[in-house]
């Protein structure tokens, strides 16, 4: 992580701003998805903001997330000694897929969420989150919020132009404000491994068994390799999934390939 300032003109760098902000007492809120980027992202967040500051949420998607990321994602925050809160959707991932199946079961309407329309993220994931914390900001009177996301620029095109620092300004609102951070943004995955092995923290067990990333067991992004260990170790929830593609017409991944095509396991 960049700690030095810019010389070039004074300018500010995301660091420098999310310091400013550590000094004015804001909190800072990691989204810990249980996953080597978050757990990287807190080590570094800690190293720089007490943990009194800091408030670690967890999005939970109950059955359709990797068993444990929850536990794991409390047990980090709990031996830093920061509060951890779990925030929950209202409805489950499954749920929403077949409540768009039966509202608009056309060809041109997918019940699955896809890369342009992540309703995963946005209602199961961000929503919640948001929601929990404006309701623990509002509790202990806390006016200043920076909200740590563990994306990184090496992981696609998309994440590379993400921008490290901005303003949410849709939660900017009655005297609040509330800034977007990337903390780890420009650090490779062999930095990510790296600043957990130094700390002398164990990654999740699904990244023992293979997996590159983690998150929801079946991403519709997850790479082939991510999906057969998914369906491997976790075979009650991958009929789950086959039966509903194969029922609905409708396939999970961007790829528009069905599971069973792409992991090589029957259900």
């Amino acid at each position: 992580m960049n700690v030095e300032a810019s010389p070039l003109f004074d300018v500010a760098t995301p660091f420098d701003l999310a310091m400013q902000e550590r000094d004015a007492g804001a909190l800072f809120v990691v989204n810990h998805s249980g996953g080597k980027d978050s757990q990287a992202m807190l080590i570094e967040v800690l190293r720089y903001v007490p943990a009194a500051q800091i408030l670690v949420v967890h999005a939970t998607l109950g059955e359709a997330e990797w068993p444990g990321a929850l536990e794991h994602a409390q047990a980090q925050a709990e031996a830093a000694g920061c509060p951890f809160v779990v925030a929950q959707a209202v409805k489950t991932f499954f749920e929403m897929v077949e409540h768009r199946f039966k509202v608009r079961p056309g060809p041109n309407s997918p019940c699955w969420p896809s890369a342009s329309n992540r309703q995963c993220t946005s209602d199961l994931k961000r929503g919640p989150i948001q929601r929990e914390v404006r309701r623990y900001a509002k509790e202990r009177g806390l006016l200043r919020i920076v909200g740590c996301m563990g994306l990184r620029a090496a992981e696609s095109p998309r994440r590379a132009k993400a921008s490290p620092w901005q303003l949410n300004a849709d939660q900017s609102v009655a005297g609040r404000t509330w800034h977007e951070w990337l903390p780890i943004h420009d650090l490779s995955t062999p930095d990510v491994l790296r600043i957990v092995a130094d700390a002398s923290q164990e990654l999740h067990p699904a990244y023992a068994m293979g997996n590159e990333r983690l998150s929801c067991v079946f991403c519709i992004m997850a790479s082939a390799n991510d999906l057969r260990n998914g369906a491997l170790h976790n075979p009650e929830l991958y009929a789950k999934y086959v039966e509903i593609e194969k029922r609905t017409g409708y396939t999970m991944h961007m790829s528009r390939k069905s599971l069973e095509e792409l992991t090589g396991v029957p259900a």
